[in-house]
């Protein structure tokens, strides 16, 4: 069954409060509100959904409303829940007419939202916000023509992955959902394997590696013992095999893979799907999450400068190599050709299609370089403070969402936050304008100046 959408009907009611009466009209947030056309977020939104019989889902706006805000403002779901009651601006943002003090939603449906919606449906966010930008004059059409593309880590809300680390969680995995499904082990290894992991610690730290091997391998003794232990007591019940088919496959594979192995590794037993990325820091050698492409407009306009695609790249792809399908979304995103694209010496080598090929400028380069495409490559770097923002005030920088699908709809979610919060600012600063133009003359009626 498709939303039943709000509208505002202007009834006022004895015993409540209206919110248009309560807060402040100019202010940015409730101003950023009605320039977003959220007719056009409920026809994209609308689309996942069947008119079929059942109970209706929450409002476009309000489960819309929540996404932005929630990474507008780099907020958990809790604290998202907190402020939506406390804050009024909140609630007139998500389409309340009256002020509420309880949720009229419950934290678990922001997380089966954003499942049904997927990356997607997700991308509908970043459109609006560039669509916004451009109604109230922070950028013009013609900004979104050149583009700056660089790619980046997202990283997963994960610990930093050792194999004993690994081996030792494996194990207790195992063993915890054996005693939830009653199969009883010959041996759990609890205290043993915990003194074995804390041994393998000590002598790593102190730079004693033939010992801190023989704890390691004593891990993996366990692990291995009780991995073979159970496929012994649940052999011939399907049921069982079935609960148990996932985590004895990842232990399996935690158990042989080697420090330096090479190829696809397990670096996380809740998340399997994480990569480890390096990309030359020297701060920071490994970066265990996936791989992100964010292009942003070469120079900046009026409101600052925005995110006009975001990507989340699964595999550690060659950064020139993700240009054949970052172009082509990103054209049918901001509605426009893209006439230039900057890019550092990571691209080299690119797969761009054809007809861009030769729009495609790398750092360094010579032929084909005019004056005007030098003082544009100078600009390649206006990106990374972008990329800055987007990991430290919106979410990107740690991603708690589960999947590759999470991946791909944080990226997204984190661009769209951060494009809303230039166009707050950028709407602040329109006010702030206007209010210094109109109070020279006022302060001159109310307080003339005397000879």
């Amino acid at each position: 069954m498709r939303p039943k959408e709000r509208r505002d009907g202007g009834q006022k009611d004895l015993f409540r409060a209206r919110l248009d009466q309560i807060v402040d009209m100019s202010h940015p947030l409730p101003k950023l509100a009605a320039t977003i056309d959220w007719d056009f977020l409920e026809q994209r939104f609308g689309a996942v959904y069947a008119d079929v019989p059942g109970r209706p889902p929450l409002p476009t706006r309000l489960m819309a409303g929540l996404a932005i805000l929630k990474h507008m403002h780099d907020l958990s779901d809790e604290a998202l829940c907190d402020r939506w009651i406390e804050n009024p601006y909140f609630q007139l943002f998500c389409g309340e007419e009256f002020f509420q003090h309880k949720l009229t939603f419950d934290r678990s449906s922001l997380t089966r939202w954003r499942q049904r919606m997927g990356e997607e449906k997700l991308v509908a966010l970043v459109q609006e916000s560039l669509a916004v930008a451009t109604r109230t004059g922070a950028a013009q059409p013609s900004d979104f023509s050149k583009i700056i593309v660089d790619t980046t880590v997202q990283e997963k809300a994960v610990a930093f992955p050792t194999d004993a680390k690994l081996m030792h969680r494996a194990r207790e995995r195992l063993v915890r959902l054996a005693k939830r499904h009653g199969v009883a082990l010959r041996q759990s290894y609890e205290r043993i394997g915990k003194h074995a992991l804390i041994a393998h610690q000590r002598y790593a730290h102190a730079r004693q590696f033939n010992r801190a091997n023989k704890a390691l391998r004593k891990l993996r003794t366990f692990l291995g013992r009780v991995e073979r232990d159970i496929a012994r007591r649940i052999k011939g019940d399907e049921g069982l095999r079935d609960i148990f088919r996932r985590p004895l496959y990842l232990a399996e594979r935690v158990r042989e893979q080697r420090h330096k192995q090479r190829g696809k590794k397990v670096y996380s037993l809740h998340a399997p799907e994480v990569q480890c990325i390096g990309k030359g820091k020297a701060h920071r050698p490994y970066e265990f999450g996936v791989k992100v492409s964010v292009a942003t407009t070469l120079h900046a306009s009026k409101g600052g400068q925005f995110v006009t695609h975001v990507k989340a790249i699964p595999g550690a792809p060659y950064d020139g190599h993700t240009l054949a399908v970052v172009i082509p979304e990103m054209e049918q995103q901001i509605g426009a050709t893209i006439k230039r694209l900057v890019a550092d010496r990571g691209y080299r080598g690119h797969n761009a299609p054809e007809t861009h090929k030769f729009r495609v400028f790398i750092s360094g380069q010579r032929r084909r370089v005019t004056e005007q495409i030098k003082r544009e490559l100078r600009r390649r770097s206006a990106v990374e403070p972008v990329i800055g923002h987007l990991k430290a005030d919106h979410r990107m920088g740690r991603n708690h969402l589960a999947h590759t699908a999470g991946d791909a709809a944080n990226a997204v979610l984190a661009a769209a936050g951060y494009n809303f919060r230039r166009l707050l600012k950028w709407l602040a600063l329109l006010c702030a304008f206007l209010l210094r133009f109109l109070c020279p003359a006022e302060r001159s009626e109310n307080h003339p100046i005397v000879a």
